[in-house]
């Protein structure tokens, strides 16, 4: 009986999840008025999803904590939405529910995968979700003053990267993360939030050669820190993120075409002088040639995901231990195997559909500041989800960087809760500015009919 639940549940939770990205699509180009019913819809399906989902983990357990901790994530969720539409009621809450929807799935992955994490991602989650109720409004209402603040961003993010590479923990052959009394965070984490805050106040005023040449130093130090340190999904990250934003703020391909090529040499420099780089290329290139070494991790991810095919194995029936390191950086290729490849696909357009509203936030920004701020926070959070998923599926070397909201690991979750309570904040500022144009409108249609009269 079990088993025929676990079969039915896959093609229902694939279908919540198409329908929800459906909608979700549809809304993009909405009016507010427009949106209400179907966020409701969404609302439903989300809920459905999850609450489907730990349905099947608690069959096939009979363990009474998922029931728990399903019940703190409801919760969670109801109160994360209630509050931000009584304090904010004029938040994206598209935004909001594609946030939950990516979080839900995470939790339902390390339930499977290990309760303990998935707890502690809980309490995370928990603390990152009330910062983000302050965030929008320090966004709002401290425009001047955070604009005018760039070099502390960019020396506080240095000093940090400099300080893990100097006392850094090595966890797979990189320094990533510092343990202060048992705790370890990853800086590099909340540096990419300063580095962006950075750029965009180096870039905002003035794009002559001279600043253009200081930031690019500045972006090549961080990087090159991050290099040193072995970290290359960062130092990617940090790399094509400042490509944006200068291309953007500039408006010069050649800058971003110059970029491109001096990234493209660098790593082939960083190929021939690094043996981990030439290991993870080897292991992308040819991984069944090293298949018990080298290419086990990717060999086996590619394994999972073609045994989950279409529409998955089902929560719990699938066999993601054997995939090292899986809550973390190949979460990707449990979520195929066990809720299919049309699941991983939906979400991945989950990501697609957030990324596509950031930028029309930006665009529809004034203030050239934040709307570099909006771009270069965009292209962070697609680009950290493109690296994750590309590696999974050796489209690309894998860079050992999370899946944002979804993967384990508290200093990525706490980041990503602050990069969307920001772009939250300039959806309100865009609001603002809205609203403000709308006054005087008002008020010059006011002055022309009292000279008419």
């Amino acid at each position: 009986m079990v088993n025929m639940i676990t079969e039915l549940s896959k093609y229902a939770i694939v279908l919540f999840l198409a329908l929800y990205t459906l909608i979700g699509f549809h809304m993009v180009r909405k009016q507010e008025e427009e949106k209400r019913a179907a966020l409701w819809q969404q609302n439903f399906l989300l809920f459905a999803m999850y609450l489907t989902g730990n349905l099947i983990l608690y069959l096939n357990t009979w363990n009474d904590k998922i029931l728990y901790f399903c019940a703190a994530q409801t919760v969670l969720f109801v109160s994360f939405l209630v509050f931000q539409h009584v304090i904010y009621p004029k938040s994206d809450r598209l935004l909001n529910h594609n946030m939950l929807l990516l979080l839900s799935v995470g939790f339902l992955m390390l339930s499977r995968l290990s309760f303990d994490k998935a707890a502690r991602q809980f309490e995370l989650a928990v603390l990152a979700a009330g910062m983000t109720f302050l965030i929008p409004w320090i966004i709002r209402k401290s425009a001047g003053r955070l604009r005018g603040l760039y070099w502390w961003y960019g020396s506080a993010g240095f000093g940090l990267l400099i300080l893990v590479l100097i006392a850094g923990k090595l966890s797979f052959g990189a320094k990533l993360a510092i343990t202060i009394h048992g705790i370890s965070f990853q800086p590099s984490e909340f540096v990419k939030i300063l580095f962006v805050f950075f750029v965009a106040g180096m870039l905002y005023e003035t794009q002559d050669l001279r600043r253009v040449t200081i930031a690019t130093c500045a972006a090549a130090a961080h990087v090159l820190v991050l290099v040193l340190s072995r970290d290359l999904g960062g130092a990617l990250i940090f790399f094509v993120t400042y490509l944006v934003m200068l291309y953007i703020a500039t408006r010069q391909p050649l800058y971003f075409l110059a970029g491109l090529l001096s990234g493209s040499m660098a790593a082939y420099l960083a190929w021939k002088l690094f043996s981990h780089v030439q290991t993870r290329v080897l292991a992308w290139s040819d991984p069944f040639s090293v298949i018990e070494k080298e290419g086990y991790q990717i060999t086996q991810s590619l394994f999972a995901i073609g045994t989950g095919s279409w529409f998955g194995l089902g929560l719990g029936k699938g066999m993601p231990y054997k995939i090292p390191v899986v809550e973390e950086d190949f979460i990707f290729a449990a979520i195929a195997e066990e809720f299919g490849i049309l699941f991983a696909v939906f979400l991945l357009f989950v990501y697609l559909c957030s990324f596509y509203m950031i930028l029309n936030i930006a665009m529809c920004l004034k203030d050239i500041y934040y709307k570099l701020v909006a771009a270069g926070l965009g292209t962070l959070v697609i680009f950290q989800a493109f690296l994750s998923i590309g590696g999974v599926i050796k489209f690309i070397p894998s860079t050992g960087v999370t899946l944002p909201f979804i993967s384990y690991g508290g200093s990525s979750l706490v980041s990503m809760f602050a990069i969307w309570a920001i772009i939250q904040g300039m959806y309100l500022k865009r609001s603002d500015e809205v609203a403000e144009n709308e006054k005087e409108k008002e008020s010059k249609k006011g002055k022309r009919e009292k000279k008419s009269s």
